[in-house]
């Protein structure tokens, strides 16, 4: 390609606080574990970096406090030449996540923090990066008045909106009538009943996606067998590689296959922003 595509992403930053358990703790029991890491996360920063490191020039849109954690997310997209221009410092303490995984599932609870501050007026400031970028990521950890405001502009400047209502709150229901390409779990399905959007994007864990496009067949797209080690922010990748290659090649086959192959990537490594691949480990996987 002779310029890389342009992403703009309005969400969360968060800092990563992951233990390992042999199993999720019942009422009133103390568990040993295994390993404890802290890592740069946030579904936004993570689809912010993981479009970066597949190629994009990426512009991040969210909040952050003025303490210790802030800078350490900061830097994070910084190394990735992520765009913070627009990541506004609050005087809210920067988001937290803690996560726990087990050998069969992962738990998250998320202190939203300087995240629940994103506004419209932030998203304003930004709107010369919306309308300049190829597809716009949102998702469900931002209020849902400045996730609709980042959906309005890119769709008066043709920006693709790409929504994964994730966690699923409220903020599904106000963006899903506004995307473009609407990217859900088998759950998150479920919840949101049935979809309008033109392109419905259901991913399947280990069996791949699933690609609905209105008025015509779904197509399947498989996942290859990979060893899990932790699968935080593999939805994330996956999100941000099919925004990436979509604007590449206007193809959501080509899309899917390429947000699979990176998905499995970042299973295969701990931690949200640690386990995102590079353009050159997904396209050496394809090959």
């Amino acid at each position: 390609m002779s310029s890389p595509v342009r992403i703009a992403v309005v969400g969360s930053l968060n800092h990563d606080i992951t233990v390992w358990v042999p199993h999720r703790p019942q009422p009133d029991e103390t568990l040993h574990g295994s390993r404890v890491e802290e890592f740069r996360g946030g579904k936004g920063a993570n689809q912010a970096v993981a479009a970066a490191r597949l190629g994009a020039e990426v512009s991040m849109v969210g909040s952050v406090g003025r303490d210790s954690r802030a800078a350490f997310l900061l830097e994070g997209l910084e190394a990735d030449r992520v765009d913070a221009t627009h990541v506004a410092r609050v005087d809210e303490p920067t988001g937290v996540a803690l996560i726990t995984v087990d050998p069969d599932e992962v738990s998250i609870v998320v202190v939203a923090g300087a995240n629940a501050t994103t506004d419209p007026a932030l998203v304003d400031s930004a709107a010369e990066a919306i309308a300049q970028a190829d597809a716009l990521l949102l998702q469900g950890e931002i209020p849902a008045s400045a996730a609709v405001a980042a959906a309005e502009l890119a769709r008066d400047a043709g920006t693709t909106v790409v929504f994964n209502p994730a966690p699923f709150n409220e903020v599904a229901d106000a963006v899903a009538p506004l995307a473009d390409v609407l990217m859900v779990n088998r759950q998150e399905a479920e919840l949101l009943g049935e979809s309008s959007a033109p392109v419905l994007v259901t991913t399947l864990g280990p069996g791949g996606c699933r690609v609905s496009v209105e008025g015509g067949e779904a197509i399947v797209v498989p996942a290859p067998e990979v060893a899990v080690v932790d699968p935080t922010g593999a939805g994330d990748c996956f999100a941000a590689a099919f925004a990436v290659r979509l604007a590449e090649t206007d193809d959501l086959l080509v899309a899917a296959e390429f947000a699979v192959a990176a998905g499995a990537l970042a299973v295969t490594v701990a931690g949200a922003q640690p386990s995102l691949p590079t353009r050159a480990a997904v396209d050496a996987h394809l090959s």
